[in-house]
């Protein structure tokens, strides 16, 4: 990920707060034919061990030619929107402005073991739904569902393990600019009716006082 040192973040809270908040993340792994293969899944973060821990369908290949690759890249996005010129002060003062997109996102790599442990695979799906399961009024658990009916859903899965070896983080968010740009562009997205839009205003806001 191109990180120009403006919107380069490597604090670990904001990076590990930034892979907790996405919702979905990519998997991305080297592939054949000259094109990578690509999972959209949810990932359960370990700060403590460095690691990430998910699952893919057995019927997916791509757990096979990640067993094969040996590495993968764990792709989290943050808040993202546009920016219109139009926000900008100084684009009355010398009309030489541009749009642009601002956007989060963090990057984690390393090498990958794939697991099809069923004891393992148990604590996988049991701690991802418990993280998951948090914010609703009475959290399903795994541990709710019939053992041989779970016992008979391992199956059907194979988990995997990344150990963070890098990670990058990204925070796009109008560094670049003068407080006054960048105050106009807060004011334009938090002014939108999309609720994307307005959650990048508040992050941008937040940056800038430094929180």
């Amino acid at each position: 990920m191109y990180t120009p040192p403006a919107f380069r973040e490597d604090r670990p809270e904001i990076l590990h707060a930034l892979i907790r908040e996405a919702r979905l993340a990519l998997l991305v792994s080297n592939g054949a034919g000259g094109v990578p293969d690509v999972t959209h899944l949810p990932l359960t973060l370990d700060a403590g061990r460095g690691i990430l821990i998910g699952h893919l369908a057995r019927a997916n290949p791509h757990w096979r030619a990640l067993r094969e690759a040996g590495r993968a890249v764990a792709v989290f996005r943050g808040a993202e929107g546009y920016v219109s010129p139009n926000w900008y002060p100084s684009k009355a003062e010398n009309h030489r402005v541009v749009p642009t997109w601002n956007y989060e996102a963090v990057q984690a790599e390393g090498p990958v073991e794939i697991i099809e442990d069923p004891a393992r695979l148990l604590v996988i799906v049991s701690e991802l739904t418990r993280e998951k399961e948090a914010a609703q009024p009475q959290p399903w658990a795994v541990a709710d569902a019939p053992a041989e009916f779970v016992a008979a859903q391992l199956k059907g899965i194979v988990g995997f393990e990344l150990r963070i070896e890098r990670l990058t983080g990204k925070r796009k968010l109008s560094q670049n600019r003068n407080a006054a740009d960048r105050a106009g562009a807060i004011a334009g997205l938090a002014g939108s009716e999309d609720a994307r839009d307005r959650a990048v205003a508040a992050v941008m806001q937040a940056q800038a006082e430094g929180r």
